[in-house]
């Protein structure tokens, strides 16, 4: 009943957008994809100046890295790693 609803919904959003974008010229189409292809664009080199510039501010000083420390193995076998279920005994 949710997904009948939802492909409901579905159908009616791509049909009303096909019939606003059906009356946009081509050449409008194209100053649309500009005007988003700029306005992303901006977005993402706006956060990403924003994000490199905050690094060196308060939560920068405060980051600490920690050297990764080796990890100690036990070389030593305790048990033998073959199981004996089957281990029969000839003469």
């Amino acid at each position: 009943m949710i997904k009948k609803k939802l492909i409901a919904v579905r159908d009616w959003m791509e049909d009303s957008l096909r019939s606003l974008l059906g009356q946009v010229t081509p050449n409008g189409r194209i100053i649309i994809i500009l005007t988003m292809l700029f306005v992303f664009n901006f977005g993402s080199i706006y956060m990403t100046v924003y994000s490199i510039y905050n690094m060196g501010k308060k939560s920068g000083r405060q980051m600490q890295i920690k050297h990764i420390k080796g990890v100690e193995l036990d070389y030593r076998q305790k048990t033998d790693s073959i199981n004996h279920k089957n281990d029969f005994k000839y003469e």
